[in-house]
């Protein structure tokens, strides 16, 4: 089935990382922003980043800014209607990517080794705060070095389904998308953004499609598959 293939396009979320996204109603922000030392009230960080967030949430799956996605700082700007001293606006970002990491257990990082060892791996994630937390937990549990090329869609404002972020990162690996396939757990944009780029895609989390090419439980099952071929 995979015979060809040398490049993985891995998705994050629900993918490798899981218990992502902590942005349910009660959730306490500003737990996390006092712990670093930010000064402003408990009620208006909670109530600031609960509105940030809906607003992004309410952007994210519509067509019109799939190629404009707007920055974290930027809709912090609008919501927050009074200028915040740049460094408790830092403590907001840092404090909004603290709830939208989730956490990479110990299996699936001996997982992205052992991929490592048959395909070059990349990554084509989306995220709406800045990428450097996540790049301090990726170099934490040594897999940072593991990705040949990626894209992370705070960088640049766009989010999937889009097929652009796809071909940014085969273009960067430097090889025919034929050589290439997409693992992700999204119908929509997983596999709608790869069929746009032209890229195979393998669906995990339960996630099936007669589009894809193949469909696995978790990644752990894709690698153990991948050993066995061997």
């Amino acid at each position: 089935m995979f015979e060809g293939k040398e490049a993985l396009l891995l998705d994050m979320n629900s993918t490798f990382m899981f218990g992502e996204d902590r942005f349910e109603e009660g959730e306490n922000f500003s737990e996390y922003y006092k712990s670093i030392g930010g000064a402003l009230s408990s009620k208006y960080v909670n109530t600031l980043i609960r509105q940030v967030y809906e607003h992004l949430d309410k952007k994210y799956p519509t067509q019109e800014y799939r190629h404009c996605f707007p920055s974290l700082d930027e809709v912090i700007d609008v919501i927050a209607e009074i200028r915040l001293p740049d460094s408790e606006k830092e403590k907001i970002v840092e404090t909004f990517s603290y709830h939208e990491q989730g956490e990479i257990s110990e299996p699936y990082v001996r997982a992205l080794k052992e991929l490592k060892e048959q395909f070059t791996l990349s990554l084509v994630i989306d995220i709406w705060a800045p990428k450097e937390m996540w790049v301090r937990t990726f170099k934490t549990l040594g897999i940072w070095e593991l990705f040949s090329a990626y894209s992370f869609s705070s960088d640049h404002g766009i989010v999937k389904p889009s097929p652009e972020p796809f071909e940014m990162v085969v273009d960067r690996l430097n090889l025919p998308k034929e050589k290439c396939l997409v693992i992700g757990d999204s119908i929509r944009r997983d596999l709608g953004g790869s069929q746009a780029a032209g890229i195979d895609c393998v669906l995990l989390g339960g996630a099936k499609s007669e589009q894809s090419v193949g469909s696995f439980p978790t990644l752990l099952a894709f690698q153990e598959s991948m050993r066995l071929c061997r």
